[in-house]
């Protein structure tokens, strides 16, 4: 059953790399001008913070639940920084430290109030979407709070030639699926999302390790926060709309089931690739942001679809 599950793993891996390789190979062919290190480099410097947050909510599908605050959450982390940094004087380091505890606070709390009162986190963290965002516009009067160059040395520097937000995305990956594949509390949170009850009579506490999982969701949403808030030298009170959608959707394309159970942490980086692929692409062929979207969205009904077939034939694979 575990050799059934790796390999079902690497093919769906495998698939979104054609995927990628076929958008790729299509663009440059209707552009001439899609492989060029501008292009790439374009990619490189937009990507990590969805790349970040999309671990984060890889866990959290994992185990059966949905984040909707991360885009509003994203926003009140990179307020917090500005705030920190220009309006207090505070010096770098300790303004990033308040940038995670904002994050990591309020994924705390939607976790908290989920396994408290047995909560959908649908509902909570739609919530937590409206109170984070009314929060960020009283923390930052509804202005852009424009910071500079002490942010932005951390979007500009690179490690052997990468951009340092992206390495940071990769490790953060590479982490994340240690974590998910071979970790305890992977595990865990995998059997949560597949068969909570059986968790509980096995001795262990689901509501333990979903509370640490909306947590760490929120941890990570603040890093997300800070690549995006250097690589714009500014934090935008409105910064981070739309981030849940693309989070989730990014997901869903990787492979991990709405349901549960399932997920890649790898598959959900090839996922946002092949989003940001297809939005770069569909850019340079001239496409306007309608034709974008109704594209964008068609790619994640049929991802949804997908899903629904490998759910039902599971129990026969099982067998």
């Amino acid at each position: 059953m575990k050799g059934k599950t790796r390999s079902s793993a690497v093919g769906e891996c495998l698939s979104l790399v054609l995927v990628i390789a076929a958008l790729t190979t299509f663009f440059a062919l209707k552009t001439g001008s899609f492989l060029t290190t501008a292009t790439f480099s374009a990619i490189a410097s937009q990507v990590p913070a969805a790349i970040i947050i999309a671990v984060g909510m890889t866990f959290v599908l994992v185990i059966g639940g949905i984040d909707l605050s991360v885009g509003s959450v994203a926003g009140l982390c990179g307020c917090v920084l500005g705030l920190c940094l220009k309006i207090w004087n505070w010096p770098l380091p300790a303004a990033i430290l308040a940038c995670m505890a904002a994050g990591l606070a309020c994924g705390s709390l939607n976790g908290f109030i989920c396994t408290k009162w047995r909560l959908p986190s649908f509902i909570v963290t739609l919530g937590m979407l409206e109170a984070a965002r009314g929060a960020t516009y009283l923390v930052s009067g509804s202005r852009t709070i424009y910071i500079g160059a002490q942010i932005e040395s951390i979007a500009n520097r690179t490690i052997l030639g990468l951009p340092l937000p992206f390495v940071i995305a990769l490790v953060v990956v590479a982490i994340g699926q240690i974590v998910l594949s071979r970790a305890k509390f992977g595990r865990y949170a995998l059997a949560i999302g597949a068969n909570e009850q059986a968790v509980r009579l096995s001795g262990v506490e689901p509501a333990r390790i979903k509370a640490i999982v909306f947590a760490l969701c929120g941890a990570l949403v603040s890093i997300a926060a800070l690549i995006d808030t250097s690589r714009l030298a500014s934090a935008d009170p409105n910064a981070g709309t739309g981030f849940e959608l693309q989070a989730i959707a990014a997901v869903v394309i990787g492979g991990t089931s709405l349901s549960g159970g399932r997920g890649s942490i790898v598959n959900s980086l090839l996922g946002v690739l092949v989003i940001s692929v297809l939005g770069a692409g569909l850019t340079q062929m001239g496409a306007q942001e309608p034709t974008k979207r109704l594209i964008t969205g068609g790619v994640i009904i049929l991802a949804v679809v997908l899903d629904s077939y490998r759910r039902r034939n599971r129990p026969s694979q099982a067998s």
